[in-house]
Protein backbone atom coordinates (compact mmCIF):
# COMPACT_ATOMS: atom_id res chain seq x y z
CA UNK A 1 0.00 0.00 0.00
CA UNK A 2 1.42 3.67 -0.61
CA UNK A 3 1.00 6.02 2.55
CA UNK A 4 3.07 9.10 3.78
CA UNK A 5 5.23 8.80 0.56
CA UNK A 6 6.99 5.97 0.46
CA UNK A 7 5.68 3.06 -1.24
CA UNK A 8 5.44 -0.91 0.44
CA UNK A 9 5.83 -4.05 -1.94
CA UNK A 10 3.00 -6.33 -1.56
CA UNK A 11 4.06 -10.00 -2.42
CA UNK A 12 2.76 -9.88 -5.83
CA UNK A 13 4.70 -6.79 -7.19
CA UNK A 14 8.36 -8.64 -5.91
CA UNK A 15 7.19 -11.54 -8.00
CA UNK A 16 6.96 -9.61 -10.88
CA UNK A 17 9.73 -7.24 -10.45
CA UNK A 18 11.73 -11.20 -10.10
CA UNK A 19 10.60 -11.92 -13.50
CA UNK A 20 11.11 -8.80 -14.98
CA UNK A 21 14.58 -9.64 -13.63
CA UNK A 22 14.44 -13.28 -15.28
CA UNK A 23 13.48 -12.10 -18.70
CA UNK A 24 15.80 -8.65 -19.38
CA UNK A 25 18.70 -9.04 -17.08
CA UNK A 26 18.18 -5.69 -15.31
CA UNK A 27 16.16 -4.61 -12.42
CA UNK A 28 12.82 -3.59 -12.39
CA UNK A 29 11.88 -0.72 -9.95
CA UNK A 30 8.23 -1.08 -8.36
CA UNK A 31 7.24 -4.01 -10.86
CA UNK A 32 7.23 -1.17 -13.90
CA UNK A 33 8.02 -3.84 -16.78
CA UNK A 34 7.91 -6.76 -14.55
CA UNK A 35 4.36 -6.70 -16.23
CA UNK A 36 5.26 -7.08 -19.91
CA UNK A 37 5.54 -10.88 -19.54
CA UNK A 38 2.21 -11.75 -17.69
CA UNK A 39 0.07 -8.62 -20.42
CA UNK A 40 1.81 -10.07 -23.12
CA UNK A 41 0.25 -13.54 -22.41
CA UNK A 42 -3.52 -12.20 -21.10
CA UNK A 43 -3.53 -10.28 -24.34
CA UNK A 44 -2.71 -13.15 -26.27
CA UNK A 45 -5.11 -15.69 -24.15
CA UNK A 46 -7.48 -13.31 -25.03
CA UNK A 47 -6.76 -13.23 -28.76
CA UNK A 48 -6.92 -17.22 -29.17
CA UNK A 49 -9.73 -17.68 -26.96
CA UNK A 50 -12.05 -14.88 -28.89
CA UNK A 51 -10.14 -17.10 -32.84
CA UNK A 52 -11.31 -20.81 -30.64
CA UNK A 53 -14.58 -19.43 -29.89
CA UNK A 54 -15.12 -18.91 -33.83
CA UNK A 55 -12.93 -22.00 -34.94
CA UNK A 56 -15.70 -23.90 -32.26
CA UNK A 57 -18.60 -22.48 -33.99
CA UNK A 58 -17.66 -23.45 -37.21
CA UNK A 59 -16.72 -27.14 -36.13
CA UNK A 60 -20.09 -27.70 -34.99
CA UNK A 61 -21.91 -26.08 -37.92
CA UNK A 62 -19.82 -28.09 -40.48
CA UNK A 63 -21.18 -31.19 -38.20
CA UNK A 64 -24.33 -30.27 -38.29
CA UNK A 65 -24.54 -29.68 -42.33
CA UNK A 66 -22.34 -32.81 -42.39
CA UNK A 67 -25.19 -34.92 -40.58
CA UNK A 68 -28.25 -33.06 -42.50
CA UNK A 69 -26.35 -33.98 -45.83
CA UNK A 70 -25.57 -37.55 -44.83
CA UNK A 71 -29.62 -37.24 -43.94
CA UNK A 72 -30.80 -36.08 -48.02
CA UNK A 73 -28.30 -39.03 -49.16
CA UNK A 74 -30.09 -41.48 -47.45
CA UNK A 75 -33.78 -39.99 -48.49
CA UNK A 76 -32.58 -39.90 -51.99
CA UNK A 77 -31.24 -43.51 -51.49
CA UNK A 78 -34.57 -44.64 -50.50
CA UNK A 79 -35.95 -42.80 -53.21
CA UNK A 80 -34.02 -44.47 -55.80
CA UNK A 81 -34.32 -47.71 -53.82
CA UNK A 82 -38.33 -47.20 -54.81
CA UNK A 83 -37.53 -46.52 -58.16
CA UNK A 84 -35.48 -49.37 -58.70
CA UNK A 85 -38.58 -51.57 -57.08
CA UNK A 86 -40.91 -49.99 -59.26
CA UNK A 87 -38.26 -50.86 -62.34
CA UNK A 88 -38.67 -54.72 -61.03
CA UNK A 89 -42.19 -54.56 -61.44
CA UNK A 90 -42.31 -53.49 -64.87
CA UNK A 91 -39.87 -55.77 -65.62
CA UNK A 92 -41.44 -58.53 -64.45
CA UNK A 93 -45.12 -56.89 -66.11
CA UNK A 94 -42.35 -57.21 -69.13
CA UNK A 95 -41.89 -60.81 -68.74
CA UNK A 96 -45.17 -61.55 -68.38
CA UNK A 97 -46.38 -59.91 -71.89
CA UNK A 98 -43.53 -61.62 -73.75
CA UNK A 99 -44.80 -64.91 -72.40
CA UNK A 100 -48.20 -64.47 -73.24
CA UNK A 101 -47.47 -62.66 -76.74
CA UNK A 102 -45.10 -66.17 -77.41
CA UNK A 103 -48.23 -68.41 -76.28
CA UNK A 104 -50.83 -66.53 -77.78
CA UNK A 105 -52.49 -67.00 -81.56
CA UNK A 106 -50.88 -64.88 -84.12
CA UNK A 107 -54.41 -62.57 -83.86
CA UNK A 108 -53.80 -61.66 -80.31
CA UNK A 109 -49.72 -61.34 -80.38
CA UNK A 110 -49.95 -57.80 -81.57
CA UNK A 111 -51.84 -56.37 -78.76
CA UNK A 112 -49.36 -58.16 -76.17
CA UNK A 113 -46.54 -56.56 -77.94
CA UNK A 114 -47.69 -53.09 -77.95
CA UNK A 115 -48.01 -53.98 -74.24
CA UNK A 116 -44.08 -55.31 -73.92
CA UNK A 117 -43.13 -52.00 -75.89
CA UNK A 118 -45.05 -50.04 -73.41
CA UNK A 119 -43.40 -51.61 -70.30
CA UNK A 120 -39.89 -51.20 -72.30
CA UNK A 121 -40.67 -47.67 -72.67
CA UNK A 122 -41.56 -47.22 -69.11
CA UNK A 123 -38.93 -49.31 -67.64
CA UNK A 124 -36.10 -46.83 -69.85
CA UNK A 125 -38.00 -44.14 -67.84
CA UNK A 126 -37.87 -45.16 -64.38
CA UNK A 127 -34.25 -46.53 -64.79
CA UNK A 128 -33.10 -42.53 -65.67
CA UNK A 129 -35.24 -41.39 -62.43
CA UNK A 130 -33.50 -44.30 -60.32
CA UNK A 131 -30.36 -43.00 -61.80
CA UNK A 132 -30.61 -39.59 -61.10
CA UNK A 133 -31.82 -40.58 -57.59
CA UNK A 134 -28.61 -42.43 -57.19
CA UNK A 135 -26.33 -39.46 -58.24
CA UNK A 136 -27.87 -36.49 -55.76
CA UNK A 137 -27.40 -39.76 -53.07
CA UNK A 138 -23.94 -39.98 -53.91
CA UNK A 139 -23.23 -35.98 -54.49
CA UNK A 140 -24.86 -35.27 -51.27
CA UNK A 141 -22.65 -38.35 -49.34
CA UNK A 142 -19.95 -36.80 -50.89
CA UNK A 143 -20.74 -33.34 -49.22
CA UNK A 144 -21.30 -34.85 -46.15
CA UNK A 145 -18.05 -36.56 -45.94
CA UNK A 146 -16.00 -32.98 -47.14
CA UNK A 147 -18.28 -31.58 -44.20
CA UNK A 148 -16.75 -33.91 -41.67
CA UNK A 149 -13.24 -33.56 -42.79
CA UNK A 150 -13.69 -29.60 -42.57
CA UNK A 151 -15.47 -30.27 -39.14
CA UNK A 152 -12.54 -32.70 -37.81
CA UNK A 153 -9.76 -29.79 -39.34
CA UNK A 154 -11.61 -27.14 -36.90
CA UNK A 155 -11.55 -29.50 -33.93
CA UNK A 156 -7.77 -30.30 -34.23
CA UNK A 157 -7.93 -26.34 -34.46
CA UNK A 158 -9.84 -25.49 -31.44
CA UNK A 159 -7.84 -28.63 -29.58
CA UNK A 160 -4.28 -26.62 -30.46
CA UNK A 161 -5.61 -23.52 -29.12
CA UNK A 162 -7.15 -24.68 -26.12
CA UNK A 163 -3.81 -26.50 -25.16
CA UNK A 164 -1.95 -23.01 -26.16
CA UNK A 165 -4.09 -21.40 -23.76
CA UNK A 166 -3.38 -24.01 -21.04
CA UNK A 167 0.44 -23.28 -21.48
CA UNK A 168 -0.29 -19.70 -21.68
CA UNK A 169 -1.87 -19.87 -17.48
CA UNK A 170 1.13 -22.41 -16.82
CA UNK A 171 3.60 -19.73 -18.06
CA UNK A 172 2.04 -17.19 -15.85
CA UNK A 173 2.24 -19.21 -13.08
CA UNK A 174 5.74 -20.02 -13.48
CA UNK A 175 7.01 -17.29 -15.26
CA UNK A 176 8.87 -20.21 -17.93
CA UNK A 177 9.78 -18.08 -20.96
CA UNK A 178 10.17 -21.63 -22.67
CA UNK A 179 6.91 -22.49 -22.09
CA UNK A 180 5.74 -18.97 -23.15
CA UNK A 181 7.43 -20.22 -26.56
CA UNK A 182 5.36 -23.02 -26.79
CA UNK A 183 2.27 -21.18 -26.02
CA UNK A 184 2.89 -19.37 -29.56
CA UNK A 185 3.82 -22.10 -31.13
CA UNK A 186 1.00 -24.31 -30.63
CA UNK A 187 -1.72 -21.52 -30.97
CA UNK A 188 0.33 -20.76 -34.40
CA UNK A 189 -0.61 -24.39 -35.57
CA UNK A 190 -3.62 -24.17 -34.50
CA UNK A 191 -4.21 -21.06 -36.50
CA UNK A 192 -2.54 -22.90 -39.65
CA UNK A 193 -4.79 -26.06 -39.19
CA UNK A 194 -7.92 -23.47 -38.67
CA UNK A 195 -6.91 -22.03 -42.34
CA UNK A 196 -6.65 -25.11 -43.84
CA UNK A 197 -10.39 -26.06 -42.68
CA UNK A 198 -11.46 -22.77 -44.05
CA UNK A 199 -9.56 -23.70 -47.35
CA UNK A 200 -11.48 -27.04 -47.51
CA UNK A 201 -7.79 -28.67 -46.99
Amino acid sequence: MSGGGFHVHGPHDHELEHAAQGEHGETAHHGVGGGSMTNQIAVFTALIATVGAIFAYMGGATQANAGLFKNNAAIKKTEASNQWNYFQAKSTKQSLAELARDLAPEDKKTGYQAKVERYEKEKNEIKLVADKLEGESKAWDEQSDAQMHQHHRWAQATTALQVAIALAAIALLTKKKWLEYGMFAVAGIGVVVGGLAALHI
